[in-house]
């Protein structure tokens, strides 16, 4: 694949780059992947090709050398068009980990080709039946020989057909007193998998009430080298914090972005529909929900540029990651129950496109985290409070 990276001076540059590249994509081809429940791979393709999508990858390696901040404005800027970002999300906020804890030698044979265009970083194999408490993972890793055997079970892969890479924690150890301790994270080259041992990895599709490749994944016997792993063996729980950070900047970004299509299309219908002789957006019921949303979404978006700017800078940035996804989750989800009450009944008409982002926004109150941990986080970690789990 034949990738273009030019050089980007200021956010605004890198805002009207993505802006142009999502105008080839309207609002009828997202329609018809929603409906399709089909993967948008000509959107990823041209993403990919422009550069964009290997922002966080260093100019070294061939990519653009952008922060956090810079990724998290693409992910709004594809999400503010109409667009859905969860198709390509992941290649983003799985950086955190390869970049600061891989090998050189990882760093030096992958990078290269994702910023190329070549191999595709899209899969998080993490959660398990145990949902948000990661400590209790229990897909184990035996060494045998010189390799790891992976056997277990992960309930929410997303997008690993569709990548040539894939993070994967495992526990490598039994549970110890330290609950974080004995987990390893390894970097799957799913192209070996497939060719050599395609019977030790079985998919199994998930069907969502919004366009999401997502999978269960059985492991049976899946063999990796020891070259596979992140960082020191044991250590892998530590390793996902930082995609975690970054996962969390990022998604809020897409929340904010949706927040800011509700409330522009919102405040568009209610200048232009008229009904009782007048437009309905001089009744304040129908003015003040609107612009209530507008403002939250623009608060959110505040706390977004806060925790990416910690992020970049390498300091600690756990409140504000988890609370720029709270505050922009809930955000989009006011904007966009004030969108849909601004048009009635067409809000639920596919040609609207309303509904399809009103399910696809739903998502970032509950994924990455639940709202609700993250105020337990809050409270505990930041405000002293006794811890609730």
């Amino acid at each position: 694949m034949t990738v273009t990276v030019q050089p980007l001076t200021t956010l605004v540059e890198l805002r009207a780059r993505t802006r142009q590249l999502c105008s080839a994509f309207d609002d009828a081809y997202w329609r018809e992947t929603d409906r399709n429940r089909r993967y948008p791979q000509e959107f990823v393709d041209a993403l990919t090709e422009s550069g964009l999508l290997a922002a966080l990858v260093p100019a070294e390696y061939g990519g653009m050398g952008l922060g956090i901040t810079e990724g998290s404005v693409i992910l709004e800027e594809i999400n503010h068009s109409g667009g859905h970002s969860a198709a390509c999300h992941a290649q983003m906020y799985t950086m955190g980990s390869l970049l600061r804890h891989g090998s050189e030698e990882q760093k030096s044979l992958y990078l290269p080709a994702i910023a190329a265009g070549d191999l595709r970083l899209q899969a998080f194999s993490i959660t398990e039946d145990a949902g948000s408490d990661t400590t209790n993972i229990e897909t184990r890793a035996e060494t045998v020989g010189d390799d790891f055997i992976v056997t277990g079970h992960k309930t929410w892969t997303s997008r690993v057909e569709e990548s040539d890479l894939m993070l994967l924690l495992a526990r490598t150890t039994a549970k110890s007193e330290v609950k974080t301790d004995g987990m390893t994270l390894f970097l799957v080259d799913l192209r070996q998998v497939r060719a050599e041992q395609p019977e030790s990895m079985r998919v199994v599709k998930v069907n969502t009430m919004m366009n999401y490749a997502t999978n269960q994944i059985f492991y049976e016997g899946m063999r990796l080298p020891k070259s596979s792993v992140i960082g020191e063996v044991g250590s892998g729980f530590r390793y996902v914090l930082d995609s975690w950070n970054a996962e969390r900047i990022l998604l809020a970004a897409e929340a904010v972005g949706d927040g800011y299509w509700f409330t522009e299309r919102a405040s568009t219908y209610a200048g232009t529909r008229v009904v009782f002789d007048r437009q309905i957006g001089v009744n304040q019921g129908v003015q003040f929900p609107i612009t209530e949303a507008y403002m939250k979404v623009r608060s959110a978006d505040l706390m977004r540029f806060e925790a990416a700017r910690l992020f970049d800078q390498d300091e600690p940035c756990g409140p504000e990651a988890n609370m720029a996804k709270y505050l922009s989750s809930e955000a989009s989800w006011e904007a966009a129950n004030a969108c849909l009450n601004t048009y009635g009944g067409y809000g639920f008409v596919d040609e609207y496109d309303i509904e399809r982002k009103f399910r696809e926004t739903r998502m970032y109150q509950v994924a990455p985290i639940n709202n609700n941990l993250i105020k337990t986080f809050i409270g505990s970690k930041v405000l002293g409070m006794p811890r609730t789990y």
